[in-house]
């Protein structure tokens, strides 16, 4: 296809795609003449994933270069190239708990990922947002929502063992790490909305008239 449909199909508008062309976000098209490129399925597959990253997660583009190179890495595991995608996605954040809190939180943190037999690299983002966001339900005297980490752990590892096991069956090692990004994205929305839904309904029974 030309640049104008792959922008129809896309949603992408054509300045855009030239300016991720430009960053190296999008491969080249095969040129077919001096000025023109033709274009296939592997761009319009990697404009959407890249728009879903962008719009859908606000992953800045730097984030999104690296999310790509790691796609595109022939020299990492699928488990490093997976990990070095959700570092990349993953937002950094810190939290204002004080500093008692923090370390309390740690010790519990680091507690839960042991009881639980997790295989979790020290520098993990999420263990760090896990942390802090620990030490704030202390700093805010909400310990007794703590009780319920377990509980959220034994969840979290379930749904994560579907969700690898799901992306893990596609052949193309391309589009089983492109699942990886679009359901670490799209799953994260899907869970807040079904938790809020869930919560909406516990509350109705539980509270409402």
């Amino acid at each position: 296809m030309r640049v104008a449909e792959l922008s129809r199909l896309s949603g992408v508008p054509v300045p855009t795609i030239k300016f991720y062309l430009r960053e190296g976000l999008l491969p080249a098209g095969e040129l077919t003449s001096r000025n023109q490129a033709r274009y296939d399925d592997r761009h319009l597959r990697r404009l959407r994933l890249i728009r879903a990253m962008t719009d859908l997660a606000q992953v800045p583009l730097a984030g999104v270069r690296e999310v790509l190179e790691a796609l595109d890495s022939d020299t990492m595991s699928m488990h490093d190239r997976i990990g070095h995608v959700h570092r990349a996605i993953t937002p950094s954040r810190r939290l204002t708990a004080d500093d008692s809190a923090r370390t309390a939180a740690a010790t519990q943190v680091g507690e839960l990922v042991a009881r639980h037999g997790w295989s979790v690299e020290p520098d993990a983002p999420a263990l760090a947002t896990l942390v802090d966001t620990v030490a704030m339900m202390r700093s805010l005297g909400q310990e007794h929502l703590l009780g319920h980490l377990d509980a959220y752990a034994e969840a979290a590892e379930h749904l994560a063992t579907l969700e690898v096991a799901a992306v893990s069956s596609r052949p193309d090692p391309d589009q089983l790490a492109e699942g990886v990004v679009v359901g670490t994205l799209l799953g994260e929305s899907v869970l807040a909305a079904l938790r809020l839904l869930a919560q909406e309904n516990a509350s109705a029974r539980l509270l409402g008239g």
